[in-house]
């Protein structure tokens, strides 16, 4: 296992900070299940993008991402440091796939590959 983009890494420590900040806020109700389940899928997410790196988990980890900020919103977290901590969790897991889609060499040549054929 090697990492080869230093924001899985990140979205690693972001994943297990999803299934501890419960216990460490203090938080209950809904919450607790969703941030612990959503972060044991940016964990997995993760995980995967050290084994088998791919662009297909950073999409998986946007959905999450998504998730997380919207979890709050439709699931109605009764804790105000469950809603920021979830929409933050979110927003990071966001910004490090969308940058990590964005300098991974193979993601750039596909695109690059695939405008440069249209234009012709």
């Amino acid at each position: 296992m090697r990492i080869q983009h230093w924001q899985d890494a990140a979205s690693l420590l972001l994943g297990v900070w999803l299934v501890l900040s419960p216990f460490a806020l203090g938080f209950a109700g809904a919450a607790v299940w969703m941030t612990i389940v959503l972060g044991l899928f940016v964990i997995l997410f993760a995980v995967e993008g050290f084994v088998i790196p791919s662009y297909l988990e950073e999409w998986g980890e946007i959905l999450l991402g998504l998730a997380l900020v919207v979890a709050p919103l439709t699931v109605g977290y009764e804790s105000v440091s469950a809603t920021v901590s979830s929409m933050v969790a979110g927003i990071l897991v966001i910004l490090l796939a969308v940058w990590e889609l964005m300098t991974d060499r193979d993601v750039i040549a596909w695109w690059h590959d695939r405008w440069h054929h249209r234009a012709s």
